[in-house]
C-alpha cells in the first residue's frame, strides 16, 4: 500500500517485519539515517546511505527531483556527523521521457552537488516501457568520512537535552500538494530542498555534545521525534508556539485537514543537543543561510516505565496532547 512508504507506523511495520527480519545487522538495527562502517585506514570511519526519489511533479517551485535526490542523500549521510564525499546516481527512465527534461534534471544535480561539496562519481541507467515508469525515478547513494570520536544517533538522546529545528516546517509537502491541486497562495511557497551538511558541521563545531541530527522528511516532525524517543527510550515534549511555520503553510493545513507536524520537509534538520550548548547550536544554525528561522522547540525527559516513550505537544491553549506518528499516507509521492 502507499502507506507503507509514508514514513509513519505502516512504514515502520514493513521495515521491522520484512527488511529487519530478513537481513538486518547491527548497523541497520541502529535505525539512523546512515550506517557507520569501519574504514580501511586509521582515524576515520565511513558513513553510507541510499535513497530513492519518485516525486511528482518532477519540477516544482524551489527545486526538482534531481535537486531533491542530491539533497536527500547528502543530508542523510551528514546526520551521522560525517563529511559527505561521493554520490552514485541511478536513473529509471520511462520510454518517451523528454531528453531536455533529463538534461535539466542532471544540470540541477550537478549544481547542487557543487554547493554541497560532493562529487557524482558512478551511476546506472535503465529504461522501462512507456506507461510503466512515471517519467523518471532516481536512486542516489552516498559515502562520507567520519572522524573518530563523533558518535551521533537517536539512541544518544538523554533527559534534559534540548530539541531544535533548523527552520519552518511543512514547506516542501505543501508546495508539492499545491502544484498537484492547482492551489495558489498570497505568498509564493517554495520547496525547502537544500543540502544541510555545512549547517550540521557548523552546529557540531559550536556544540560538540550534540546527540543527533535527523531530517524530518516523510512523516514530518511528529514521526521523526517518535523515532528518536523510541531509540533512546525517552519522552520528548514540544512547545507548539515555538515551532516555526509559515502562515501560508499553516493556513493550507487548516483548510485541508493536515497536521503540519506530520507534513514532509526536505531541507530542515532536527537536532538534539545538551542543554548547556543549546544556545550555541541555535546561533550556529541561524548564521547559516538555511537556518535563519531555526528555533528551540522542546525538551527531552524521562519516560515512564509503565507506558514507554512518548512525544507530547504542549498546545497554544495550555493543554497537552500526545503527538503520534503518521499512520498511513498523508500525501503520497512527495520525495
Amino acid at each position: 500500500m502507499l502507506g507503507h512508504g509514508s514514513g509513519g507506523t505502516m512504514m515502520k511495520r514493513i521495515i521491522d517485519e520484512v527488511f529487519f527480519a530478513a537481513y538486518a545487522g547491527d548497523e541497520l538495527l541502529r535505525g539512523d539515517d546512515a550506517a557507520v562502517l569501519p574504514a580501511p585506514g586509521p582515524g576515520e570511519r565511513l558513513a553510507f546511505s541510499t535513497d530513492s526519489f519518485v516525486v511528482t511533479p518532477h519540477f516544482f517551485p524551489g527545486g526538482d527531483i534531481g535537486r531533491l535526490a542530491v539533497c536527500g542523500t547528502v543530508n542523510d549521510v551528514a546526520t551521522s556527523g560525517a563529511t559527505p564525499r561521493y554520490l552514485s546516481v541511478g536513473f529509471v527512465l520511462e520510454e518517451g521521457f523528454p531528453i531536455e527534461d533529463l538534461k535539466r534534471i542532471c544540470a540541477s544535480m550537478a549544481e547542487c552537488a557543487r554547493e554541497a561539496g560532493v562529487r557524482l562519481v558512478t551511476g546506472d541507467t535503465k529504461v522501462v516501457n512507456r506507461g510503466n515508469g512515471d517519467g523518471v525515478y532516481i536512486n542516489t547513494s552516498g559515502i562520507g568520512t567520519l572522524a573518530d570520536g563523533i558518535e551521533l544517533g537517536g539512541a544518544q538522546c538523554q533527559p534534559g537535552d534540548v530539541v531544535l529545528v533548523s527552520g519552518t516546517l511543512g514547506d516542501h509537502g505543501i508546495t508539492i500538494m499545491s502544484c498537484r491541486e492547482g492551489l495558489s497562495f498570497t505568498t509564493d511557497l517554495q520547496s525547502d530542498a537544500a543540502p544541510l551538511n555545512h549547517l550540521i558541521a557548523d552546529v557540531l563545531a559550536a556544540a560538540p555534545h550534540t546527540r543527533c541530527f535527523r531530517d524530518p522528511t516523510r512523516g514530518g516532525l511528529a514521526s521523526t521525534l517518535n523515532e528518536l524517543a523510541a531509540q533512546a527510550q525517552v519522552d520528548i515534549t514540544v512547545e507548539e508556539d515555538d515551532v516555526p511555520v509559515k502562515d501560508a503553510v499553516r493556513g493550507a493545513c487548516d483548510m485541508l485537514g493536515y497536521d503540519v507536524l506530520q507534513v514532509a520537509n526536505e531541507g530542515k534538520m532536527v537536532c538534539v543537543v545538551a542543554a548547556d550548548e543549546a544556545e550555541a547550536a541555535l546561533a550556529a544554525m541561524r548564521a547559516n543561510r538555511y537556518g535563519t528561522d531555526a528555533a528551540i522547540i522542546g525538551k527531552v525527559g524521562e519516560a515512564q516505565p509503565d507506558r514507554g516513550p512518548k512525544v507530547f505537544l504542549r498546545t497554544a491553549f495550555g493543554g497537552t496532547r500526545i503527538l503520534d506518528m503518521l499512520v498511513g499516507e498523508q500525501l503520497p509521492r512527495i520525495c
